[in-house]
């Protein structure tokens, strides 16, 4: 997904993932003569061919997320699953002893990022970066600026130490729309020598999201069935009084109106915790998630009038949510597909911080970089 925001004008010269079926997608979609199924701790700088402008990187979030266990990056010696971090760092380091250190890095992952373990793992990808000499900032993007899903993620992008950083994509301060309150801690919280290689990047704000929730919606889905009237009457009675207000009022939209659900573990009024439908009704979709991350699967809330249908967000829709156009292909089993969604990237997010923030960089020290590769 990260290709796909990225667009025509890129050449992808190496990919890596581990997961079956997520290799399956790419090849899928986009060839497979530079892509390396393999776990990243096996792989090498002599695995990549060249020098990039760009290494994208998405680690795994499942002990960062609010939805997973927030045991954060751990060490090299004791890694957690997002320590992955650190096989793909070693990557980068062998990078620059070969004399390929790419121009820029951008590591994407969950707001937690920013307050894990106190927030010492953003601590440790900062002086991780800073020592080999790359400059960095962050901005934390919603995609709820771009599709109907509330989805915020932190993009890190690291600027190789000898590239310039245009003035107009810096501001000397915390700007809230980018730098929320828990990023400006987590700087605050780094080292003097790495705060002097902490940069304010501030793109401009993104035009208003162009599509709602209900676009996105089949009647009649491909892969999941609308529930019995039983099995919805079986989620309605999991809602709690606040679910049950938002569905009251939705009965009163004098056209289809769209909500959905996740469920939930939540205590009751005895402090039992209960297993609750908790209902969205704003028009935009909760957060896509992946069962491993210790969340369900999505379900749509179709409503007109009294009438109230539900049944599993297909894995199509789950792809719209993503900003994938329908030609992208998907994996057949839903699970797989499903999977593959939720744990990916929303397209035009990627496109949004490449032509406000990549591309500038890349653009503004062109004829430096043609120089070094001369070299």
């Amino acid at each position: 997904m990260a290709r796909a925001g990225l667009g025509n004008g890129w050449d992808c010269a190496f990919a890596n993932d581990f997961d079956p079926a997520k290799a399956a997608t790419y090849k899928a979609n986009w060839g497979d003569d530079h892509l390396l199924v393999a776990d990243v701790n096996s792989v090498t700088g002599a695995d990549l061919p060249g020098q990039a402008d760009l290494v994208w990187a998405s680690f795994p979030c499942q002990d960062l997320s609010l939805a997973g266990n927030a045991r954060g990056l751990g060490t090299e010696q004791a890694q957690t699953r997002s320590g992955a971090f650190w096989a793909f760092w070693r990557v980068m380091i062998d990078l620059k002893r070969r004399s390929q250190a790419p121009s820029l890095i951008v590591l994407e992952n969950v707001y937690g990022v920013l307050t894990a373990n106190g927030g010492r793992d953003f601590a440790t990808i900062a002086r991780a970066l800073a020592i080999e000499g790359y400059r960095f900032g962050a901005v934390v993007i919603d995609a709820v600026h771009f599709v109907p899903q509330s989805r915020p993620r932190v993009f890190i992008v690291a600027v190789r130490g000898d590239l310039s950083v245009p003035v107009g994509l810096t501001t000397p301060h915390a700007v809230k729309a980018w730098h929320p309150p828990a990023m400006a801690a987590a700087i605050a919280r780094l080292a003097e020598v790495d705060q002097e290689c902490w940069v304010w990047l501030a793109p401009p704000k993104p035009t208003a999201r162009p599509v709602d929730l209900a676009s996105l919606i089949d009647e009649v889905p491909d892969g999941v069935s609308w529930h019995t009237p039983e099995e919805t009457a079986r989620l309605i009675g999991m809602m709690g009084t606040a679910s049950l207000a938002k569905l009251a009022a939705l009965k009163t939209a004098k056209t289809v109106a769209v909500g959905t659900i996740y469920k939930r573990t939540r205590p009751d009024a005895s402090g039992k915790r209960v297993q609750r439908a908790e209902l969205r009704s704003d028009q935009i979709a909760g957060c896509l998630r992946t069962p491993g991350g210790g969340s369900s699967r999505q379900i749509v809330v179709l409503v007109k009038g009294d009438a109230v249908r539900t049944r599993l967000l297909s894995a199509r829709e789950a792809a719209r949510l993503m900003g994938l156009p329908d030609s992208y292909k998907l994996p057949t089993r839903y699970n797989d597909a499903y999977h593959v969604a939720g744990d990916g990237l929303v397209v035009p997010v990627v496109r949004y911080l490449a032509e406000t923030i990549i591309e500038p960089i890349l653009n503004a020290n062109e004829q430096d970089i043609f120089s070094v590769a001369a070299e």
